[in-house]
């Protein structure tokens, strides 16, 4: 902790204080022996306020001689940022009306410092002289002023509180970290802080529309950007930093499915290929649970031998629910689950050959099953692929297609079906009101589903008749 009386990296300079950071003799011949920067102050406790963000800075400068690399525009910016805010501190800090002016007086003159000295130019009608500034480093002086003197702030500065009192997915982390990456080289390339404040509907409707014009991006890929933004602004608005959303009804229209596009279940064909091959026992139990339960893979993925007691499944919540779901076990998974579960303690995984990713990864559990599946899915001849679309149309999710679509053909109530594989259903009268369905009605919906069967050969010459 520096004292009043701590002068390192300080030296006096006239009436003022100012920072001097010793050079490597290796660097005498580039930098000089000394590093110099007045801090426009002649209070050495403020002084000693200010230095260390300087000190910082001279000393990356030494850094980046000394490895030969320079920062790109994007690297400069952060480290003026990081600047910026440790002096917005700083005057936070200031006790003094004098401590606060001198804090602001050195702001002023690194603002300065940052946009460099005015070109002189010339009127091209009347040729009086006139003088600019540089037009690439005016801004920056500019946004370098507000962040230091806490005009704006800075777009990360409550990311991390966000995330965490939501507890968001480590995926849907990333898709945040991509939006607002996106979001400050939008406000870099057109001259606007990288800040909270001025994103306003208009700016967030113009950085819609150069994602969109840039091409490369589906509406789907921009919406999810534009959902990671409008969650982080909800809970700005929440949290009184800002007043409104300017994300809100900003999403694009959903691109219209033709019925040659749309994603779809198995037929009962399919279903005969993929549960009669050939591949590895722990995609067949997979496989076999999906179709029976209308679960999503991660849900099934993640089973322990305690999610697999008393008849029922346990599912982990999967995404909007409020909590774990309930199934019951299809009989035709008894002798299945029976198997996996024997010689395991009650906290054992259901699929020990699937890894649990590291804390914090991006990946789930299933990952890999969904990988196998895909390359198992091909090679027995199931697929849909439809020219100018990556993905097949037939996926692992399409288990959960088709068992909804064959409790549906079975007559089962639409209001049961949304109930067992965890849809919110609609209606305030079900979906507010009702404690919902009891464990008969989803045991009845579960085993009205069948696993379909080959058809044995017709004896050779035999009629119909």
């Amino acid at each position: 902790m520096a004292t009043k009386a701590d002068r390192r990296y300080l030296e006096r300079h006239g009436e003022k204080w100012r920072v001097v950071v010793p050079v490597p003799r290796s660097l005498h011949h580039v930098l000089g022996t000394k590093l110099k920067r007045s801090l426009n102050t002649d209070s050495l406790a403020t002084a000693n306020k200010l230095k260390w963000s300087v000190v910082q800075q001279l000393q990356q400068e030494i850094s980046r001689q000394a490895t030969g690399k320079t920062d790109n525009a994007g690297k400069s910016d952060d480290l003026l940022t990081a600047e910026a805010l440790a002096l917005r501190e700083t005057l936070e800090q200031a006790t003094t009306d004098q401590a606060r002016q001198d804090v602001t007086d050195y702001i002023s003159m690194r603002a300065d410092e940052i946009a460099g000295d005015p070109v002189e130019t010339a009127d091209s009608n009347s040729g009086a002289r006139a003088f600019e500034y540089e037009s690439e480093r005016e801004p920056v002086a500019g946004s370098f002023y507000r962040l230091a003197t806490g005009s704006v702030t800075p777009l990360r500065t409550f990311v991390s509180q966000w995330q965490g009192q939501l507890a968001r997915h480590p995926r849907v982390m990333k898709d945040d970290e991509r939006a607002l990456a996106l979001l400050e080289a939008w406000c870099r390339d057109n001259r606007i802080d990288a800040a909270i404040e001025p994103i306003t509907r208009k700016a967030a409707g113009r950085f819609i529309a150069k994602l969109f014009d840039d091409g490369g991006r589906t509406p789907r890929t921009i919406n999810k950007y534009i959902s990671s933004l409008s969650g982080y602004w909800r809970w700005l608005a929440r949290r009184g930093h800002v007043a409104d959303n300017p994300w809100r009804e900003q999403s694009l229209p959903k691109q219209k499915q033709n019925g040659d596009g749309a994603a779809r279940s198995f037929t009962d064909e399919e279903m005969i290929k993929l549960l009669s091959g050939k591949t590895h026992d722990y995609l067949h139990a997979l496989m076999r649970i999906a179709a029976l339960s209308g679960a999503r893979i991660d849900a099934i993925a993640s089973l322990k031998v305690a999610d697999c007691q008393g008849g029922l499944f346990r599912f982990k919540p999967q995404k909007k629910e409020p909590g774990p779901r309930f199934v019951p076990i299809h009989s035709a998974l008894v002798p299945l689950i029976k198997r996996r579960c024997s010689g395991k303690a009650a906290d054992d995984d259901l699929f020990p050959e699937l890894p649990v990713p590291p804390v914090g990864s991006e990946r789930e559990r299933s990952m890999p099953a969904v990988k196998l599946f895909g390359r198992y899915r091909k090679a027995v001849g199931v697929d849909d692929q439809v020219p100018g679309k990556r993905r097949s149309l037939v996926t692992f999710h399409s288990f959960r297609r088709w068992f909804i679509t064959q409790a549906e053909r079975a007559g089962q109530p639409e209001n049961i079906i949304a109930a067992v594989v965890g849809h919110k259903r609609a209606g305030m009268t079900l979906g507010l009101y009702s404690a919902g369905p009891d464990r008969e009605q989803f045991k009845r919906c579960v085993e009205s589903v069948k696993i379909p069967r080959k058809k044995p050969l017709r004896a050779h010459g035999k009629s119909d008749g």
